[in-house]
């Protein structure tokens, strides 16, 4: 992961488009926010309406009928299995979920030759690259790693490697370091195989998580300090530590070990690839992200066109109702059920630490009409 840091730009303003990993992925497949299409209270008809949005792959075969695309890992639709092929997959593991990949295993912590199916999706994902070198075809890959969720499971070596190892402030379980470790040989797998294909000058690789962190694990004691610091809370939450995400992208023209202050978001990925693969004519209006292709060719400056100037988070019925919307460094956080408005500067306060709502009504006021009249309009 240090080698991926390295070899493009990183983006320290990176973002997922929801705070758990069901809503992330169906967005970064179509798009769009998960204020559109999940945790909505009235879901009548909302599976037929997902399967008819623009995917990633459906796309890409309108950009060169050429390609070939994959999905290996986690898929995570749930409640209504849509499955990798219905959204334009060619080749997929099917609807997988969390306990495809061992979460579900109640015998963990425990140590396994394959973890999370770390290695057998990574011999997968090298087969498919290999094969379309072979025969020619430009391919589009998505591999979604179970690691690093729980449970944890590790391989032996890796344990070993941890288990003498201090403890930090904020890290302190050697199984977890163990699960990382393993993902972390499993990514560099897969770049060698970049490389000996001959393809690393010539491809695109994007890398980010799809929620943040959990702020506890069910092992290795209490926290003292949290786990996503100087980040406020985690996983579940619009707070920067349940979004804010590492994101980097590597690729032709991308200058190496740059960074990037700009918000980026995985609602960027479909309508960047478009841009990169010459997709013709418009992308449809539903679209809430925008290309990143003037930011990542122009060192890490540019503007971002999106239909809105705004980021927006939300999430309800299935989870405590909670939403986000981020203008510029001003980011608002309202909490449905307490009627609580909170706002903060991210530019000199990324803990979250000072709500500014009272000493800046008029921003505040703002930033909700704005997120409201957005949530009015998606219904």
């Amino acid at each position: 992961m240090e080698r991926i840091a390295t070899m493009g730009m990183r983006f320290t303003n990176g973002y997922a488009p929801a705070p758990y990993c069901c809503p992330t992925r169906r967005s970064i497949t179509i798009g769009q926010t998960p204020a559109k299409h999940e945790y909505q209270e009235d879901r009548e008809g909302w599976t037929e309406a997902y399967r008819q949005q623009l995917s990633i792959p459906m796309m890409l075969k309108i950009a060169d009928p050429d390609y070939i695309t994959a999905h290996y890992g986690k898929w995570d639709a749930r409640y209504d299995v849509v499955t990798p092929e219905e959204m334009g997959y060619d080749v997929s593991d099917g609807p997988t979920t969390n306990g495809t990949g061992g979460g579900r295993n109640s015998e963990w912590p425990l140590a396994m030759e394959d973890p999370k199916l770390i290695f057998s999706l990574t011999d997968r994902a090298c087969a498919f690259m290999e094969t379309q070198v072979k025969d020619g075809h430009p391919f589009y890959l998505q591999l979604s790693h179970y690691a690093v969720h729980l449970g944890i499971t590790y391989t032996q070596g890796s344990l070993d490697k941890y288990s003498n190892t201090p403890s930090g402030e904020k890290h302190f379980i050697p199984e977890f370091a163990a699960m990382t470790e393993d993902l972390d040989t499993g990514i560099g797998i897969l770049l060698d195989k970049v490389k000996a294909l001959g393809i690393h000058e010539n491809t695109y690789i994007i890398f980010m998580s799809d929620n943040g962190g959990r702020t506890s694990q069910p092992i290795g004691g209490e926290q003292v300090v949290p786990r996503n610091y100087p980040l406020r809370d985690g996983k579940g939450s619009m707070y920067e530590g349940g979004i804010r995400v590492p994101f980097v992208v590597i690729g032709p023209g991308i200058k190496k070990n740059s960074v990037s202050h700009t918000p980026v978001s995985g609602l960027d990925i479909l309508p960047t690839l478009a841009d990169l693969s010459g997709f013709p004519g418009d992308l449809p209006s539903s679209l809430d992200g925008g290309s990143l292709k003037p930011i990542i060719h122009h060192n890490g400056t540019g503007i971002i066109e999106r239909n809105r100037p705004f980021m927006v988070w939300h999430h309800a019925v299935d989870r405590k109702p909670q939403s986000a919307i981020r203008m510029g460094n001003y980011k608002l956080v309202k909490t449905w059920e307490e009627e609580k408005i909170e706002l903060f500067d991210l530019a000199v306060d990324l803990s979250e630490a000072k709500d500014l709502s009272r000493e800046m009504p008029q921003k505040a006021k703002d930033l909700e009409e704005k997120l409201t009249a957005f949530l009015d309009e998606v219904n």
